[in-house]
């Protein structure tokens, strides 16, 4: 899944970044709510991580003009009795929570709100393979397969298509952050290493000159 943290104080965010990458996460950071609408513009987030305190453009209105458009919202504000809370999710935010908070609970939220993104549910199987979302866990058979995030994010998106076709760059898009160059072949050198953990029979098919499906 793919997130994007807007959050002014740059220590904060970098260590909600770095918690949610090791999470299994590809994540993007920007500080104000003008650069947040412009990434939001460009690229395709599954969940948008929004400080309400914002410089430049306040995340009210970044709430007001994101919300409905494709990414859930997850509101932080040092603001967390209840008439803020109300005001939050009255704004378009599909959740809400309070600074400080607990790391581990902003990481169960960004998951649920991904989940709810995607339309589809936490554990997905295909055959013999099972994918666990919420756990963060794949395993085929019986036997558990240990896989890099990106691998994970490859495997995840590719169960949650169902089947279709899902593009080279749609993988950049959801699995890489924004630091990734899109002209390197690191999807098809993650792809390599993905096949050869999931074995034989192999479940990953490529379809020449539109991408991969499961």
């Amino acid at each position: 899944m793919r997130v994007l943290v807007v959050e002014d104080h740059a220590i904060l965010a970098g260590r909600i970044v770095q918690g949610l990458r090791q999470a299994g996460m590809a994540v993007d950071a920007v500080h104000d709510g003008a650069a947040a609408l412009e990434s939001v513009a460009q690229r395709t987030y599954d969940v948008v991580v929004l400080d309400r305190d914002l410089p430049v453009v306040h995340g009210d209105q970044v709430c007001r003009t994101v919300a409905g458009s494709g990414p859930r919202i997850l509101m932080l504000t040092a603001a967390a009795d209840v008439d803020a809370r109300v005001d939050g999710l009255e704004l378009g935010a599909d959740d809400y929570l309070g600074k400080p908070f607990a790391f581990a609970e902003l990481v169960a939220r960004v998951r649920a709100l991904a989940r709810r993104t995607a339309s589809s549910p936490p554990v997905l199987r295909r055959g013999d393979l099972t994918v666990d979302r919420a756990r963060h866990r794949a395993s085929r058979g019986s036997q558990p397969l240990s896989l890099t995030r990106k691998e994970f994010g490859i495997l995840e998106l590719l169960l949650a298509a169902d089947g279709a076709v899902v593009s080279a760059e749609e993988l950049l898009d959801h699995v890489w952050d924004a630091n990734v160059d899109p002209f390197s072949n690191i999807v098809s050198v993650t792809m390599t290493r993905l096949r050869r953990k999931l074995g034989d029979p192999p479940l990953i098919e490529t379809v020449v000159g539109k991408g991969y499906r499961m």
